[in-house]
């Protein structure tokens, strides 16, 4: 036997061992997450991680193996075990889609679990929806959306930050959620890490564990207010570290950063040449002062939009991106992959729909959610109170407090509200949507209230 099929047998030898380790490796991950989930514990441990990857690279350093090799593979071990870990963790959608079943049993749910506004998209997208046929807009388009749209939507963003920008920076997606799956697989390759602030949005995590990704999670607090500690996001960059994702106003706390904070974390990214995923769809309804990632006009960040949230459109699937047009060639080719184009009509739709003034969505949603802090201030809530957005994140100061629990059982009452857990290790809270008027939102704290003392 020659020596190249000698080297190629002990290869396979060793790759053969390496995958009954990996079984192993996984059971006992198995077997700690059940664990975990009964002492209510959340799933990542930063500490031990952190831990674990100070011995990685020092055997590395010890055997002379890059450890930047070591490292990717220890986060796809590491990525591994959260999969494993993860499988009956609930989210508001989890909750949403359960309320859908009881509806169409008959039962009458209050919907306060997602962020979907309750009055009609403007009257432009009627009048658009009648128009789409006859104007021809039915066929096979662009992979980065109809010039005309996205020409409009540079024109939108120009004049509401005063800046300079292109169509050539714009990509039409079916909703924001894809432009933000685009970004991180487009961007980053399995073995990277992205830092993610929580309580966060769950598609973040999802979009980062199916491109193989690993999350570093930066929890954030009530009792500091919701803000990051900036020594923690230095302390979790390393040299797989690729992207850190902002979202503010924060769904689901409604948190808008203090500018200090903020151009403090874009100038740590600048220095680590780190891409900004920065989420603003919520942008519309801020009730203190925010400032657009746009603004520092930093060539690696990607910021989302959407009309699901300003124009009431959830249901239209239509978002975009803006980004460099290097990013955005990228985030194309796989848009251009995976779905052809967005569908025509509804470019043209939303076309229509920059036309009309939105504004008062953002007064009427304010005051909503001022009724909702009221209420749940008088039920004894602990939360702070949301400088924008359309939820509040509230705290249930009840020893051994379940929100994924809670939210189920609240469903047989007729609420459905969003357990915490979904956003973070956040078992003892729920996030409680704004969008419903105020009489049905009432109606919902008060099952809420009287369901929290029934079990006192």
């Amino acid at each position: 036997m020659s020596n190249i099929d000698q080297l190629r047998n002990r290869i396979d030898e060793i790759t053969l061992e390496m995958i009954k380790l990996l079984q192993s490796r996984i059971e006992i991950a198995k077997e700690i997450g059940e664990i975990k989930k009964n002492l209510g514990k959340g799933i990542t441990d930063e500490t031990r991680e952190e831990n674990l990857r100070s011995k990685v690279i020092s055997v590395c350093n010890e055997i002379g193996l890059d450890d930047s090799i070591g490292t990717k593979l220890l986060n796809f071990l590491l990525n591994e075990s959260v999969k494993v870990q993860s499988t009956k963790n609930q989210t508001h959608l989890t909750i949403f889609l359960k309320a859908k079943t009881l509806e169409e049993q008959g039962k009458n749910i209050i919907h306060m679990e997602v962020g979907e506004p309750d009055f009609q998209p403007p009257t432009e997208v009627k009048n658009a929806l009648e128009q789409v046929y006859d104007q021809g807009f039915i066929k096979y388009g662009q992979a980065k959306g109809l010039p005309q749209f996205r020409a409009a939507l540079a024109k939108k963003t120009a004049e509401t930050y005063g800046i300079s920008i292109d169509k050539e920076k714009i990509l039409v997606s079916p909703g924001a959620r894809f432009s933000v799956f685009l970004a991180i697989s487009t961007l980053l390759t399995p073995g990277d890490e992205i830092i993610v602030i929580e309580p966060a949005w769950p598609a973040y995590k999802d979009c980062t564990l199916n491109a193989g990704v690993k999350l570093r999670a930066i929890k954030t607090t009530l009792e500091n207010e919701w803000e990051p500690n900036m020594d923690e996001i230095k302390n979790a960059i390393n040299s797989n570290t690729k992207m850190i994702v902002l979202n503010y106003p924060n769904n689901p706390t409604g948190k808008i950063l203090p500018t200090k904070i903020q151009d403090d974390i874009i100038q740590l990214a600048i220095k680590n040449d780190l891409y900004v995923l920065s989420d603003e769809i919520y942008s519309q309804y801020c009730y203190k002062d925010w400032k657009s990632v746009l603004l520092y006009n930093y060539k690696k960040s990607i910021v989302t939009q959407s009309f699901s949230k300003s124009h009431a459109m959830t249901g239209f699937r239509i978002g975009y991106a803006i980004a460099n047009p290097e990013i955005i060639d990228k985030m194309a080719k796989l848009q251009a992959l995976s779905l052809t184009n967005v569908s025509e009509p509804i470019q043209f739709v939303a076309l229509q729909a920059l036309k009309a003034d939105t504004s008062n969505n953002s007064n009427i949603m304010k005051s909503r959610l001022d009724s909702l802090t009221e209420k749940a201030k008088e039920i004894g809530l602990e939360f702070v109170k949301p400088d924008g957005s359309m939820y509040l994140f509230a705290k249930v100061k009840k020893d051994g407090f379940d929100g994924t629990k809670f939210a189920n059982d609240l469903l047989e009452h007729g609420l459905a509200v969003a357990p915490g857990e979904g956003f973070g290790d956040y078992r003892d809270f729920i996030r409680i949507s704004a969008c419903q008027d105020k009489k049905k939102l009432m109606e919902g704290m008060a099952i809420l209230d009287t369901i929290l003392r029934s079990k006192d």
